[in-house]
């Protein structure tokens, strides 16, 4: 079976902060709430990807890596 691992990274909520979720065959698991890409870094190395060349795919939602505030909040 191929692996499906994909990484999501949500829109940052209203209290701050983007929940980011991993999803392993078929189940999604929360690695934890990134307030910087440090963060996505740790949450990473933590799930046992500790190289960039491993990482599993990333989808970024409600903007890309350079957005840790919600619009309007900075």
């Amino acid at each position: 079976m191929v692996d499906q691992t994909q990484v999501t990274v949500h829109p940052v909520a209203p209290t701050g902060g983007r929940r980011v979720t991993a999803h392993v065959h078929g189940t999604d698991s929360i690695l934890g709430v990134a307030y910087s890409m440090a963060d996505v870094v740790e949450f990473l190395r933590r799930a046992g990807w500790a190289d960039e060349a491993d990482w599993p795919p990333i989808m970024w939602r409600g903007g890309g890596p350079t957005v840790w505030a919600a619009e309007g909040s900075e």
